[in-house]
């Protein structure tokens, strides 16, 4: 059986580039010849009466709703079905919404899609993803601390607290837990007290606070650091003044990380998955803001992906599994 050292080594190999994904050829949004998909009331809405969106949690919840609000209406307004935005508590309210059938449709990190694919028996369904500045399909979980802690580097971090930002996120949590551990340090052991912030806006809070030494969450890794990069949630604090980056240093980067997918309910039509594709594709050209709200930031786009993209998260979410029942 793959070792968690060996499996983060392979995923961190095929994410560096990543161009290569599992489909023979992906569509992208810079492909030429896209097309929005045309307003009207599609057949599939007979199954769909209503178009239910999770909305992940690691931002507070007014300004996930106002950041959605404009992707929401473009929905409603192009397939002329009532579209409702559903706010999850935590990353795992949004697998647990799917799981109960309270929602058709959200976008989800790598991991979290792991688990509650997992968790579904393969219920839903992975059909784009966001490509970088680059046009690789992945980003980065970064460790932040104050400026002003003295704190340069990760060997700097013994005996310091550090925030996770949820505990089913894969950039805040679980890829720098492995990554750590695959680099021979324990977290329980070598921090003095690590703790859920609640999200990757708090977590990034906590440490501004003092709460915490440093925190985790996500980054795209490219473009202009002292804005928060190009996606991300750092930029978007920066956006909303929330924090000015030289508050903060960044002391730990990730291996490049898949980016998680706009995945659905594997059920729905397959005329309904097509219509979104063409939907997400087409977004970045013809509704530039609407893309960078939901993306946090810019990019190229999206690409169409499949399950067999993540299947390296979902064995290393099968082996964190696994040690949880060996430890009871």
């Amino acid at each position: 059986m793959p070792t968690r050292r060996t499996l983060l080594a392979t995923l961190a190999a095929s994410a560096a580039p990543l161009p290569a994904l599992a489909q023979a050829q992906p569509r992208r949004s810079a492909d030429p010849g896209l097309t929005f998909p045309e307003p009207g009331r599609r057949a599939w809405a007979d199954a769909i009466p209503v178009l239910r969106i999770g909305i992940s949690g690691g931002e507070n919840e007014t300004d996930r709703l106002a950041r959605n609000e404009p992707y929401r209406q473009l929905l409603e307004e192009t397939f002329r079905i009532p579209v409702r935005l559903y706010p999850a508590a935590d990353f795992a309210g949004v697998g647990q919404a799917f799981a109960a059938g309270r929602i058709e449709m959200a976008q989800m990190g790598a991991a979290n899609y792991a688990g509650t694919w997992i968790d579904t028996r393969g219920a839903i369904e992975a059909l784009v993803a966001a490509e970088g500045d680059d046009g690789s399909l992945g980003y980065v979980a970064v460790m932040v601390v104050r400026t002003d802690s003295g704190i340069t580097d990760l060997q700097g971090m013994r005996g310091k607290s550090l925030a996770w930002a949820d505990p089913a996120s894969t950039s805040g949590y679980f890829a720098p837990r492995a990554a750590l551990r695959a680099a021979g340090i324990e977290p329980s052991s070598y921090f003095s007290r690590t703790g859920f912030a609640g999200g990757h806006e708090q977590a990034v809070v906590a440490v501004l606070h003092r709460q915490y030494d440093a925190g985790c969450t996500w980054a795209s890794g490219q473009g202009d650091a002292a804005a928060g990069y190009s996606r991300g949630a750092l930029r978007v604090m920066v956006e909303k003044g929330m924090l000015d980056m030289r508050d903060l240093r960044v002391i730990w980067k990730s291996d490049p990380i898949p980016a998680g997918p706009i995945a659905c309910r594997a059920e729905l039509p397959e005329s309904f998955k097509e219509d979104m594709r063409r939907f997400f594709l087409a977004l970045p050209n013809t509704h530039r803001a609407i893309y960078e709200g939901i993306e946090r930031g810019g990019g190229t786009g999206f690409r169409t992906v499949t399950h067999a993209d993540y299947a390296l998260v979902v064995k290393l979410r099968e082996e964190e599994a696994a040690e949880r029942r060996r430890r009871r």
